[in-house]
């Protein structure tokens, strides 16, 4: 399986509007860590109803992280203050940008990491931290095209099955539960797999061809501006 190796450049909030002048899907990467305690003031009130639904501090500052970056790209985007931004998940746990339906939404974590797809069409992304014992531990739990194989001598294809199933689960608002034993079938999608800094396998699926794909760092938000 062809997997693209490289290193995102990192970007400020500012090149957002460029960016997607000149691409169909970017991709921000997130470090979790630059907003260790993510305050709940940012986010509207229906997103604090959902909020309160989340059990953890884990789960709850994930979600109020991401929701911070994509409310700051969209209005961004939009030439409209954060707080005009409002996100919601539908019925199928699909996220989106409330009155802004040409943002096509993909949210997925992997430890301290947030990857978050901004995309003219509809997207599934998946990206995991590559850890050869996580790979052991759910190999046998998949369909027997990935647990035939050795999990510790093809971590990279794998895990972008792995990724990849996930991607697709995303895209076809089917659940992974149900995914698990079958057969990938990405006939008629549009899929890649790339291995950032040789620590996380980010996987790619959309409907329609993509002109430009382009995975960035984001620089931390200035959250005081």
């Amino acid at each position: 399986m062809n997997i693209e190796q490289f290193t995102p450049v990192v970007v400020p909030l500012e090149q957002v509007s460029d960016l997607w002048e000149e691409n169909d899907v970017v991709i921000f990467i997130v470090d979790m860590t630059d907003y260790p305690s993510p305050d709940a003031n940012y986010l509207s009130e229906a997103e604090k109803v959902y909020l309160d639904t989340l059990k953890t501090d884990h789960f709850r500052n994930r979600y109020i992280t991401s929701r911070i970056v994509l409310k700051s790209l969209s209005g961004y985007l939009k030439k409209r203050s954060w707080s005009d931004m409002v996100t919601y998940k539908d019925e199928k746990g699909r996220v989106h940008v409330c009155d802004h339906n040409d943002l096509h939404v993909c949210i997925s974590y992997s430890g301290n990491i947030l990857a978050l797809a901004l995309s003219k069409t509809e997207v599934g992304i998946d990206i995991e931290f590559i850890r050869p014992r996580s790979v052991a531990s759910i190999s046998k739990s998949i369909d027997r095209t990935l647990s035939d194989s050795n999990p510790s001598a093809h971590v990279y294809d794998f895990l972008s099955r792995w990724t990849l199933k996930e991607a697709y689960c995303k895209i076809s608002n089917e659940t992974m539960f149900s995914n698990l034993s079958r057969k990938l079938d990405l006939s008629g999608l549009y899929h890649s797999s790339h291995c950032m800094e040789n620590k996380y396998l980010l996987a790619i699926v959309t409907r329609s061809l993509p002109g430009k794909v382009k995975v960035v760092c984001l620089q931390k938000i200035d959250l005081s501006s």
